[in-house]
């Protein structure tokens, strides 16, 4: 946890330098605040609170994570397309392998928008007390500390500030700490928070929020993070993946040990006992982290040599079919 804003201000810079941009606990208990269900025009102002975590500079924890879209779902008939949502290990520092080969797409602008659909998906979790909740039908838990998933538009909002020199204090101190008052419009046909906000009083927490932090303690974020892949699982995570690309269904008697789509019911093809599925919900209609330009390397990654014989062109007309992409790719992978 930081005790000071130059801690978090020190290391936001140092990782701006660098050029960087499971099992959830989640349950059913109404703890995830859905700011992104907040009707268009409307205001929901939280207050954040520092990490259990010492160990954790900032008051937040990020997440990154993958969706692999299968056609359906094997043997089962009149199956709708599903999503698996996979950790990217780089969460970790580690190299992804599901990554490593879909930033080598981003060299050929005709695998950019199939690169995209495969590119990790950037969260933030934090945690606080929603003081002004525009959602109606939403209950307050019995423990009214929330977690909240903070899409890096919002996120970047969040950081901008906390670099502000003429900001004193951390806004999660109990005493002297700011309000951060998300905002949604749209744009575009789609939702929008750019004018969201901190708050430019300060303002000390509550006798009752101070007796619900003294009652029920603050989260450890992390234990909310995706477990982090064994070898196993990274093996099951890109066979998953290339199956994904190939348009194939969702195998649950290959993966439904590992990872399940989410928001889904799997019946086994062997028995019909379900597989019950729960995940963390996401801000669907929030904006991520974007992949990178076409033809622009990562920062401190050395790009790949570029492919001595010609790539194939995909079909005229419309965006290219999976067997197409993967036929350019490992062309692209023989002759490099």
């Amino acid at each position: 946890m930081a005790t000071s804003l130059a801690e978090i201000r020190a290391k936001l810079q140092a990782s701006e330098n660098r050029g960087t941009g499971g099992n959830s606990q989640g349950g059913g208990d109404n703890a995830i605040y859905a700011h992104w269900n907040i009707q268009e025009g409307t205001n929901a102002r939280i207050r954040f609170l520092p990490d259990a975590d010492t160990k954790n500079t900032f008051f937040w924890a990020e997440r990154a994570m993958i969706n692999l879209p299968f056609a359906g779902v094997k043997g089962q008939a009149d199956s709708k397309p599903v999503t698996v949502q996979v950790p990217c290990v780089e969460m970790w520092g580690e190299a992804c392998p599901i990554l490593a080969e879909v930033r080598t797409w981003f060299k050929d602008t005709s695998l950019e928008e199939m690169g995209r659909k495969y590119w990790k998906k950037r969260s933030y979790l934090f945690q606080g007390f929603v003081r002004e909740n525009p959602i109606t039908d939403d209950k307050t838990p019995e423990n009214p500390i929330r977690r909240f998933i903070i899409s890096p538009q919002i996120f970047n909002l969040i950081k901008s500030a906390l670099l502000d020199p003429e900001l004193e204090n951390l806004p999660t101190d109990y005493q002297g700490g700011l309000d951060f008052t998300v905002t949604k419009t749209s744009k575009g046909g789609y939702a929008d928070y750019s004018t969201s906000k901190w708050s430019r009083k300060e303002s000390a927490l509550t006798a009752e929020e101070t007796a619900s932090i003294d009652a029920h303690g603050l989260y450890n974020l992390k234990d909310f993070l995706p477990k982090k892949p064994s070898e196993v699982e990274l093996k099951v995570m890109k066979e998953m993946f290339e199956a994904s690309v190939d348009g194939q269904a969702y195998d649950a008697a290959r993966w439904g040990n590992y990872y399940k789509p989410r928001g889904v019911t799997i019946v086994s093809a062997e028995s019909s006992t379900p597989v019950a599925q729960t995940a963390t919900p996401a801000p669907a209609d929030e904006e991520f982290e974007s992949a990178p330009a076409v033809v622009t390397p990562v920062v401190a990654e050395a790009a790949p040599a570029a492919p001595t014989a010609p790539v194939a062109t995909p079909p005229a007309g419309g965006t290219a079919r999976a067997e197409d992409i993967l036929a350019m790719i490992r062309n692209r992978q023989k002759t490099s």
